[in-house]
């Protein structure tokens, strides 16, 4: 059973930083992209960061210049430090991988439970 368990979540001021962490575990083979999904009230989940095995990244428009992700492959965990926060950033926030649980086996997804994220003053 593979489990993604996020934490960092929580309230901050606008202009403050936070860092979120998604560590996986369970039975797997490999782990080939991790990453980081929101989703606030009455809108629908999109990217805010991924990046592979090959360190590629990805940033969704709104977090270029001001989100972090980083993969410690040898914890199997990926973060995000998020900086220079805005109301605009308030979402729950969900961790993402795509993993293989055997060789040769297809890659599958997988979510976490997600992580409130609240900017507020």
């Amino acid at each position: 059973q593979v489990q993604l368990v996020e934490s960092g979540g929580g309230l901050v001021q606008p202009g403050g930083s936070l860092r979120l962490s998604c560590a996986a575990s369970g039975s797997f083979f490999n782990i080939y992209a991790m990453g980081w999904y929101r989703q606030a009230p009455g809108e629908q989940r999109e990217l805010v960061a991924t990046t592979t095995t090959g360190s590629a990244t990805d940033y969704a428009d709104s977090a270029k210049g001001r989100f972090t992700i980083s993969r410690d492959n040898a914890k199997n965990t990926v973060y995000l430090q998020m900086n220079s926060l805005k109301p605009e950033d308030t979402a729950v926030y969900y961790c993402h991988a795509k993993l293989q649980l055997a060789p040769f086996r297809p890659l599958n997804p997988y979510w976490g439970q997600g992580t409130q994220v609240t900017v507020s003053s």
